[in-house]
């Protein structure tokens, strides 16, 4: 069969949008598969509908990919302060093992989670990515942050990307394309609270226009983001990289098309995809290089899943290290509310970000930092429904007044903490589970350990503390990871490394004795970060590596 692509583009989120970007612009003719389906802003969001606080992200058929859990922890009460809970309800997790309350967030479609996400475009701290040589835990990334740093500006150009001057750790070569958000009323009193703590709140770096730009309008502050953008200033990849690919004339996004096999020669070099359609036919497409990236939870699956006699443990699986090292999204967040009006039902959502905690070190006795932003808008506090379901107890005439006049009075702060690999967290194949079309669903075992309990204690004692010294009354809802698993960021299971021992793919997200087949999803990053978002970092590998690929020839 003759190809009749360069190039083949497994997952339309943010490393396989930056990858066929990237590609196109090289000349290259590329075919972009994607499970799910395309997402219309002016038909599938619902903001500027009456009933937009019961809307959420919206649903659509093959939207939500398919997995299994594993058995969850035991909780411990040592941890009982680090338990969700709910002021009417009490503990939000009633059993004595570790719930899937939440579970593994995101969306299939073209544009992936960036569709559901707030924006916020972080890069991640250079001290984050030597956590094996520097702290003696994790992995270190097998290349620095100078190796980055054009890429991510070069990523920061193309979303046009709000931030602040001061870059801290994280130094630029230019400055950000946009000026920083200003922060809301809400922002402001928690960012004044925490300086009073001496602790140093700033203007976040975020996907969201705060100006006109690239023909797109700026950001009108609804707080909606995560419900999804009409407006199309959110710099979600679907109005990015997507775009300015499909703009070239050189790319062809198929939705719909489903995965089923990576076809490799006997040298071990992956020639082909056979997929599915969403009429169920099948179809293989050739190309002298395919990019896999459909996620830290779906690339191992896939890899793990494609056996063969060159591959009987599954592709790039020869030491076992597919789908290990599954780092999760380690949050925690306290609501209150203030005793006067703040106004936080408007605004941009996270705009207010501490970085003092960020290095691997900062924190007393722990290692792996995390970040501390205002989360308000976040937790759905938009409107009054929100009110008077999670923050107001009663019913009736005296509940109706409270509510009218609580609106707009509650605050939220949010942490993030660094996760770090242990064995007990982990993607394998569900042995008994299979998807429509006879795939093993992926596995997610997950563990959080007493390092990552620490970090969190920490990391809620201070998200309490600000709180306090806001002026908020008496706390109304936590909600935290420890009891709870709930990821939107998920990391690690095809990790970068100089050995195939400890690690799936090389400095250039080559799987290990394979050529052909490519990695750019966050299933590559040897560290998580101290709670930075990955998806600007997610996108600047993948330039990196698609570059540095061709050049190698």
């Amino acid at each position: 069969m003759a190809a009749n692509f360069d190039a083949i583009v497994v997952g339309a989120g943010a490393g396989g949008a930056a990858a066929a970007w990237r590609l196109t612009q090289k000349g290259a003719r590329v075919l972009v598969l994607e499970a799910g389906p395309w997402f219309d802003p002016d038909k599938d969001y619902g903001l500027t509908k009456p009933d937009w606080e019961a809307r959420y992200f919206p649903s659509k058929p093959g939207s939500s990919g398919r997995h299994a859990y594993g058995t969850m922890q035991k909780l411990d009460p040592q941890w009982d302060d680090l338990r969700s809970w709910h002021h009417e309800t009490g503990r939000l997790v009633q059993t004595e093992h570790r719930a899937i309350r939440g579970g593994y967030s995101h969306v299939r479609g073209v544009g992936g989670s960036t569709l559901h996400y707030v924006g916020e475009a972080h890069r991640l701290n250079p001290h984050a990515m030597k956590l094996r040589s520097q702290h003696g835990v994790g992995a270190d990334w097998p290349f620095d942050y100078a190796e980055l740093e054009p890429y991510y500006a070069e990523a920061e150009r193309l979303i046009g990307v709000a931030g602040p001057t001061d870059a801290g750790d994280r130094w630029r070569s230019e400055p950000y394309p946009l000026p920083a958000h200003p922060l809301c009323h809400a922002s402001r009193t928690l960012a004044s609270a925490a300086h009073s703590l001496g602790q140093r709140w700033m203007p976040n770096a975020r996907a969201a226009l705060s100006e006109a730009y690239d023909g797109r309008p700026p950001c009108n502050y609804c707080g909606g983001c995560s419900r999804g953008c009409p407006r199309r200033d959110k710099g979600s990849v679907d109005q990015t990289f997507i775009r300015h690919a499909l703009q070239s004339g050189r790319c062809e996004v198929r939705a719909r098309c489903t995965v089923l096999e990576l076809q490799h020669a006997r040298q071990r070099v992956v020639t082909a995809v056979r997929y599915v359609d969403a009429q169920g036919r099948q179809h293989t497409e050739r190309a002298g290089l395919v990019v896999l990236a459909a996620g830290a939870i779906e690339t191992p699956r896939l890899l793990l899943a494609n056996r063969s006699r060159m591959a009987p443990q599954g592709i790039g699986n020869d030491h076992g290290q597919v789908g290990r090292h599954f780092l999760e999204t380690l949050h925690w967040t306290s609501l209150a509310l203030h005793p006067q009006p703040q106004s936080s039902f408007a605004g941009l959502p996270a705009d207010a970000i501490c970085w003092d905690f960020n290095r691997p070190d900062a924190i007393p006795g722990v290692v792996g930092g995390a970040r501390f932003y205002s989360a308000t808008l976040d937790t759905g506090l938009q409107g009054p429904v929100s009110y008077a379901t999670r923050m107001l107890e009663g019913w009736g005439v005296e509940h109706k007044r409270r509510l009218r006049e609580t609106v707009g009075r509650g605050l939220a702060v949010g942490a993030i903490g660094e996760s770090l690999p242990n064995p007990g967290s982990f993607i394998d194949l569900h042995p008994t589970q299979r998807d429509a079309h006879g795939m093993p669903l992926a596995r997610i075992q997950s563990q959080v350990d007493e390092m990552a309990c620490l970090r969190l204690r920490f990391m809620a004692q201070t998200c309490r503390a600000v709180l306090k010294a806001a002026g908020c009354g008496e706390l109304r809802q936590e909600l935290g990871s420890y009891d709870d698993f709930s990821s939107t960021h998920v990391f690690g299971t095809c990790r970068m490394g100089e050995s195939p021992a400890i690690s799936v793919t090389n400095d250039l997200a080559q799987i290990h004795g394979w050529a052909g087949l490519l990695i750019c999803d966050g299933s590559t990053f040897p560290s998580s970060g101290g709670g930075e978002s990955p998806s600007l970092t997610i996108q600047a590998v993948a330039l990196r590596s698609i570059d540095r690929v061709l050049q190698a020839g």
